[in-house]
């Protein structure tokens, strides 16, 4: 008991001294270790901790929200999974994110979007994400992207066969494509086309890589790693990451 109230002290301290004008304005997040957490409790499927990942990445929204962040990237299923995963892992996850979609689209004031490839997507999922970004269209509360059968090679791949299609379609040249391309125009034709890059990519689990994760949009992010998995990701682990975050320099290439 005694501990639990030392750690409502510290965190409430964390939250007070964090400089609220240095906060990131989009917040990406790789939610990792959910395996190994239903692992190490002795749970028999991985099922029970993609659920706890879920419940706790709700719980890191609120968070997010209550500090006014305007925008939050999810990464919840990457195209690398659909074919990696067994086919009950992958049944169980599509139905969790689809529940995820749905409790979040009923949630405070916030907008869903889909974000990845509906390519090797069960039609259900696909339904049930289109769903949650439709029922939320006109809300104005924070920004969710909900990153499904993502991919960055692929994304950056597919934005490229759009604006080549695009160009050829208009009676284009190979010749006069070439000019027009530039990292502006690519970045519109990306699954986050008209949106902010990523501030802050926060990963858990302790693995410090982006698993093909917003290879473009994070060419400035700065990065933060917790070696928490991903249902035990706490309050305070997310506060040091904003504090951390608050006192870097960015630099953006310069």
């Amino acid at each position: 008991m005694a501990r639990g109230f030392l750690y409502r002290v510290y965190q409430s301290r964390l939250r007070r001294r964090l400089d609220t004008t240095s906060l990131p304005c989009h917040v990406a997040m790789i939610i990792d270790g959910n395996r190994r957490w239903a692992k190490q409790l002795g749970l028999e499927t991985a099922a029970a901790g993609h659920r706890a990942g879920a419940a706790k990445m709700r719980e890191f929204l609120e968070w997010c929200d209550d500090l006014g962040i305007p925008m939050v990237t999810l990464y919840l299923l990457s195209s690398d999974n659909l074919v990696q995963r067994s086919s009950q892992e992958l049944a169980d996850l599509i139905e969790i994110i689809a529940e995820l979609a749905e409790d979040l689209s009923h949630y405070r004031n916030w907008r869903i979007k889909k974000v990845g490839s509906d390519t090797g997507l069960a039609p259900g999922l696909t339904a049930a994400l289109d769903a949650a970004e439709a029922r939320t269209l006109n809300n104005s509360g924070m920004h969710i992207n909900l990153a499904v059968g993502y991919g960055g090679r692929t994304e950056i791949t597919d934005a490229m066969r759009n604006i080549v299609a695009e160009h050829m379609k208009g009676g284009g040249t190979l010749d006069t494509l070439a000019e027009r391309l530039t990292p502006q125009l690519i970045g519109e034709h990306l699954y986050t086309g008209g949106l902010p890059d990523p501030d802050l990519v926060i990963r858990t689990s302790g693995e410090q890589r982006l698993s093909d994760f917003m290879l473009w949009q994070s060419a400035h992010s700065e990065f933060y790693f917790v070696e928490a998995l991903g249902p035990d990701l706490r309050e305070v682990d997310f506060l040091r990451a904003l504090r951390d975050y608050s006192r870097r320099k960015r630099r953006f290439g310069s």
